[in-house]
Parts: C-alpha cells; sequence; structure tokens
C-alpha cells in the first residue's frame, strides 16, 4: 500500500448532528487545504441555510432529491458549486443523502450577507470529537 492511502468504512462512522433534521458523516478533512469530504443525511423539508462558498464543492445525490439555486438534483446527480457560489435556500424535498466535497470553508450569511457561521474541516472535527464525548 501507497502511505497516505485512506480507507474509510463509511457505514461505520457516526451520525453527527449538524442542523435541524440533517446529520453528517465525516470522512475526510485536510489542515493543509481546507478540503472536507461528508455524507450528509437530510430529513424530507430539512435545509441549508443562506450560504456563500469559500471554496468550490461537488456533490453526488445517493438517494433522494434537493433543490437549490441550480436546480433540482435527484438520485444518481452530480454537481458542482463554485468558489463565490451563494446559495439562498438548499432544501431537501424528500429524505436526502448525499456525498459532499468541499475544497474550503462555507460561510452562512444572513440577508445582508454578514457572516453568522463558518463551517469548515476544523468544526466538523470538533462536532465529531464532541459527539465521541457525549457516546463513549
Amino acid at each position: 500500500m501507497i502511505e497516505g492511502d485512506i480507507l474509510t468504512r463509511a457505514n461505520e462512522l457516526a451520525w453527527v448532528d449538524i442542523a435541524d433534521g440533517i446529520r453528517f458523516r465525516l470522512l475526510r478533512t485536510s489542515a493543509e487545504t481546507g478540503t472536507w469530504t461528508v455524507i450528509f443525511q437530510c430529513d424530507e423539508g430539512s435545509a441549508f441555510a443562506r450560504h456563500r462558498h469559500y471554496g468550490a464543492g461537488e456533490y453526488y445525490v445517493i438517494s433522494g432529491k434537493m433543490q437549490y439555486r441550480a436546480g433540482t438534483a435527484v438520485t444518481g446527480d452530480w454537481g458542482y458549486e463554485p468558489l463565490g457560489a451563494v446559495h439562498d435556500h438548499t432544501v431537501f424535498l424528500e429524505p436526502t443523502e448525499l456525498l459532499f466535497t468541499n475544497h474550503g470553508p462555507v460561510a452562512y450569511i444572513d440577508d445582508d450577507d454578514n457572516v453568522t457561521a463558518i463551517l469548515d474541516y476544523a468544526l466538523l472535527e470538533q462536532l465529531v470529537s464532541e459527539h465521541a464525548g457525549q457516546n463513549g
């Protein structure tokens, strides 16, 4: 095996809450690049609040249906979200799982474009650590 390879048994990872009706499994983070990869599990009707991408993102819909500014993504769809993209509302129209990689942070913003929260590799690591501490 080449040093640095990663094999993760994703189905064995805990689901960690991140927003109302949305959980994630953390697959990988990189402090060097800020990149993070997760599987999101989203309840029908759940949504991500308005946000701006400070790194490009890519997703693959494992199952379900997600609606956002580019349209409606369904099972089997892949999408790309460029650096600087602003998504006013991302809603899940049915129970949805998606594989998501972002190449930097996502900033949640209010209607005046003020940053209200930052989602990045460090926060995801912290949430997983806190979850393990509560359940371990």
